[in-house]
């Protein structure tokens, strides 16, 4: 009788990055004959791919772990990512850990995989981070809409907060052969979209070719990349500003495939704490940036990354970020409080700021982000966009975005999954979404029709 097929299934916390290695871990289990199933699902193994960016990432670990062994108590769990190499002892002894893997071991993941027994404590194989000095190159296909691709990894700034040069090691490239040959495999997927993704994207080129000088720039890899046939849209994730150079927004506004929105981090909108902070930039620098995007893009979405809560952060501070961002013509905002993280110089640093305060002030940005987003929303009403349709049905509407991000709904037609239309951007709704008609009628309604009757008479 031949045995099952062993079933895994996965679960990622964290960023872009992380998804895209998850679906390349994915993958090397099913060309090793391991049926992939949901997180929900029962399993002989789960992986959970862990982040250390916030304290709320480490919690959500543990609560993952017990949703895993609640649906199969004698699961092997295995964690590996950027928490289970900053503190791989700590994920060991979490209870009903058997394995944890480390930067360099985690895409190994299949040779550590023999005895599915549960252990006592969780084995671990962790690098020095030192030896985390070879790329692998991975991207996302099948768990969503768009594709994630992985351009680089690692990073070699030195920002008083992070730990992700501690958990992922130097910066380093893929080769721009081996980006475009992935880029061309998502494509034949019939993917609609891809979005670039790595640590620190806009140092591309560093380390391609495992020595330290550029090879290629982060701009020479936007002009191929708009050259691959078959890709519909391309989207950048988070850049530098002092990395995100006028050559490449003026090449974005002009791009075949490459969408007017911009993700950028500012941490601060006071000088004086981008400077504790050890950040490559000043206030200015991200003005000039902001100012060019919208000088050639007036309708781009812009995000914006930024911490409250940093130690030495005074109300005054604060309030210079809250103005700053305010007077600012972005989109909306991804607001972090600021979390201590072992081994890093800001844990030590002077002028704590109490959690009661960080939290209001995380609040107060919060509220400004809502504002931002109704504001850019409502500057798109009565424009005419191009929306990219995503797979759920949400009580009776299927969701998508436009190339400037702006989410859309419309009533639910499964023949729309996946699929671009050109819609008129009507009106926004109660939930903070915006309404649209077709400017076409697309001839998926008229399959839709056809479909239900045919179901009618079968």
């Amino acid at each position: 009788m031949m045995e099952a097929r062993k079933k895994v299934a996965f679960y990622t916390l964290g960023c872009k990055l992380n998804f895209s290695e998850t679906s390349t871990i994915a993958r090397s289990f099913q060309d090793e004959g391991f049926d992939r199933v949901d997180f929900e699902d029962p399993a002989d193994i789960y992986v959970i791919n862990t982040c250390s960016v916030t304290e709320n990432a480490d919690k959500q670990f543990k609560q993952m772990v017990r949703k895993a062994l609640k649906k199969n108590d004698k699961a092997f769990v295995a964690a590996v990512g950027c928490y289970a190499q900053l503190k791989p002892e700590e994920l060991a002894a979490v209870d009903g850990v058997d394995l944890v893997l480390g930067a360099t071991e985690k895409f190994k993941i299949t040779d550590y995989i023999n005895d599915l027994s549960k252990n006592d404590m969780g084995e671990v194989h962790s690098c020095e981070i030192s030896e985390a000095d070879f790329y692998v190159g991975s991207y996302s296909i099948g768990d969503r809409t768009r594709a994630f691709l992985k351009v680089q990894d690692g990073c070699d700034y030195k920002c008083t907060y992070c730990t992700i040069p501690l958990a992922r090691g130097i910066s380093r490239s893929d080769t721009l052969e081996n980006v475009l040959k992935n880029a061309a495999e998502i494509s034949a997927q019939n993917i609609r979209e891809i979005v670039l993704t790595g640590v620190n994207i806009g140092d591309y080129g560093k380390g391609e070719f495992g020595n330290k000088k550029h090879e290629h720039t982060f701009y020479e890899l936007v002009q191929e990349l708009d050259k691959v046939e078959g890709i519909e849209r391309l989207r950048i994730s988070s850049i530098e500003p002092n990395l995100l150079k006028n050559e490449t927004i003026e090449f974005v506004s002009k791009s075949r495939t490459f969408v007017p929105h911009f993700h950028i981090p500012l941490q601060s909108g006071s000088n004086d704490i981008l400077k504790l902070m050890r950040r490559r930039y000043l206030r200015e620098v991200y003005t000039e940036r902001v100012n060019k995007i919208r000088e050639v893009m007036p309708h781009a979405c812009i995000g914006v990354d930024v911490i409250v809560g940093f130690p030495g952060e005074t109300d005054a501070h604060f309030l210079e970020t809250y103005n700053f961002l305010n007077e600012m013509d972005i989109s909306y905002l991804h607001v972090f409080t600021y979390s201590e993280r072992d081994n890093t110089p800001a844990a030590t640093m002077d002028g704590t700021v109490p959690n009661n305060v960080r939290a209001k002030r995380s609040k107060m940005l919060r509220g400004l982000s809502v504002k931002k987003r109704r504001a850019f929303y409502e500057g798109q009403l009565g424009t005419t966009r191009t929306v990219l349709f995503e797979s759920e049905n949400r009580e009776g509407y299927i969701h998508g975005f436009t190339e400037n991000y702006v989410k859309v709904k419309m009533h639910w037609n499964p023949e729309l999954v996946n699929t671009l239309h050109e819609v008129n951007l009507i009106s926004i709704d109660d939930d903070g979404m915006v309404k649209a008609e077709f400017v076409n009628k697309p001839e998926v309604f008229d399959a839709g029709i056809i479909n239900a009757f045919e179901t009618l008479l079968a």
